[in-house]
């Protein structure tokens, strides 16, 4: 979802109006950014997105470990291995 002009608070603002800002990130699929300075800063979601968020980073942390699986067991069909002496010699271990 793209950030509007309206959902960029300055932290002054955002320090006035927190109880507000809460409760309407709370309430719609809305995020405010925090700026300070002019620079961004901060961010505020609702709890329900973070959580969401966190499952997908989850998600996506599952999906490579299979797929470095699937690379490693095709690597292991095709005779691409190394002996513990190789692994030696290569890493300096």
């Amino acid at each position: 979802m793209p950030t509007s002009p309206k959902d960029i608070v300055p932290l002054t603002r955002a320090r006035a109006k927190f109880t507000e800002l809460c409760d309407e990130v709370s309430r719609s699929p809305v995020e405010k950014l925090i700026t300070k300075n002019g620079e961004s800063c901060a961010a505020l979601i609702g709890a329900d997105r973070l959580e969401y968020y966190h499952q997908l980073e989850r998600e996506r942390i599952h999906l490579t470990l299979l797929q470095e699986a699937t690379r490693g067991l095709e690597d292991l069909k095709a005779g691409r291995t190394l002996t513990v002496r190789q692994l030696r010699t290569r890493y300096g271990r």
